[in-house]
C-alpha cells in the first residue's frame, strides 16, 4: 500500500498510452503506402529521441530544421510532423478514462505526469473534456524535464506537496515505471485497461466491481 491506512492514496497518471492514444503511425499511413517505408522513417527521420527533444522544450520549427538537415528530401513528411500532429490522436483509451472517472467519482487525488510537446498540449487540452478531472497536470515542455529523468518525478511530489509513498504512479513506458519505483512510488506499468484495473483493485484503491 502507498500510503496509511486508512488514507486515500494519491493516483498520478500517465497520459499517452494511458488514457490517450497517440501514434505517428496513425497520420503517417495516410501519407505512405508502405509499412516498412513508415517504420524506417520513423526510426531514421523524425524518430523517438527526436521527439522527445520537443517534449523537454524545443520548438517544432527548429525540430523540422533540424530533421530536413539530415533528410532534405523528406521536408514535407517531416513538416507533417508538426503540421498535421493532430491526426495522431485517435481517441481516448475507454476503459481507463473510466477508471479514472470511478476513481474521481471516490473521491481520489488524482494528477497527470506527461512527456509532451508544450506546443501541441493545448490540442489535447482542448480535446479531451476528462483532463479537467485532474487537480494538476506537469507537462514535461513546460518544465524542460522529461521522463525519466528523477528530477521531473521530484518537481511533481514538490508542486502536490505529497512524498512518492503517497502516490500510485501509472506509466505505459516500463523504464518510466521503473524510475518512479526507484524514488519509492507504487508504480504500476500499464498494458491495458483490464490489467491496470485488477491492479488498483488489488491495491485496494478501486473497489471490485459486483
Amino acid at each position: 500500500m502507498p500510503s496509511s491506512a486508512g488514507v486515500k492514496p494519491v493516483v498520478v497518471f500517465d497520459l499517452g498510452g494511458v488514457l490517450i492514444d497517440w501514434n505517428p503511425r496513425y497520420l503517417y499511413r495516410q501519407l505512405i503506402d508502405d509499412e516498412q517505408r513508415i517504420e524506417r522513417f520513423l526510426a531514421e527521420v523524425c524518430h523517438p529521441k527526436w521527439n522527445e527533444e520537443q517534449d523537454r522544450g524545443r520548438s517544432f520549427a527548429e525540430a523540422i530544421e533540424e530533421a530536413v538537415a539530415r533528410h532534405p528530401g523528406e521536408r514535407a513528411l517531416i513538416e507533417a510532423y508538426h503540421h498535421r500532429w493532430d491526426e495522431m490522436l485517435a481517441g481516448s483509451i475507454r476503459g481507463s478514462v473510466e477508471i479514472l472517472r470511478e476513481l474521481k467519482q471516490a473521491g481520489l487525488e488524482l494528477h497527470a505526469l506527461t512527456n509532451w510537446s508544450v506546443e501541441k498540449f493545448p490540442i489535447a487540452r482542448e480535446r479531451y473534456d476528462f483532463l479537467d478531472w485532474f487537480e494538476s497536470i506537469l507537462v514535461s515542455g513546460e518544465v524542460g524535464l522529461i521522463k525519466p529523468d528523477p528530477r521531473i518525478f521530484r518537481l511533481l511530489l514538490e508542486s502536490i506537496g505529497r512524498s512518492a509513498a503517497d502516490c500510485v504512479y501509472v506509466d505505459d513506458n516500463p523504464t518510466n515505471a521503473e524510475a518512479a519505483l526507484a524514488l519509492g512510488f507504487d508504480a504500476i506499468h500499464f498494458r491495458d485497461p483490464e490489467r491496470l484495473r485488477r491492479d488498483l483493485v488489488r491495491r485496494g484503491v478501486l473497489g471490485r466491481q459486483a
